[in-house]
């Protein structure tokens, strides 16, 4: 299966994820063993690119939410923390641990 992102073909998780939102993952994350100099660079651009995106985080959190419905739909399906408390307390005769 191919995934086309804007009419380029991506090859990667990465690739998908960089065409996806417009800017390599390299800027947000950073690279091991960068100076201290790359980093403040890195991170100056990114703060003019929220300025000048500010619905970016908006875009990454879509684009984050639909990889994992489509990839990974159990990711989804969430048990509420009441219930595993509740469970964890009838198993333990009334007493948390």
């Amino acid at each position: 299966m191919k995934n086309i992102v804007a009419g380029h073909v991506a090859v990667t998780a990465t690739e998908f994820v960089e065409l996806a939102l417009g800017t390599p993952l390299d800027l947000w994350l950073g690279v091991e063993g960068e100076s201290e100099t790359e980093r403040a660079a890195r991170e100056d651009a990114a703060r003019d690119i929220l300025a000048a995106y500010p619905e970016l985080p908006d875009t990454v959190s879509r684009v984050a939410a639909e990889a994992i419905e489509t990839f990974a739909p159990d990711l989804f399906k969430v048990t509420p923390l009441t219930r595993l408390v509740a469970r964890h307390k009838s198993r333990r005769g009334g007493v948390a641990a």
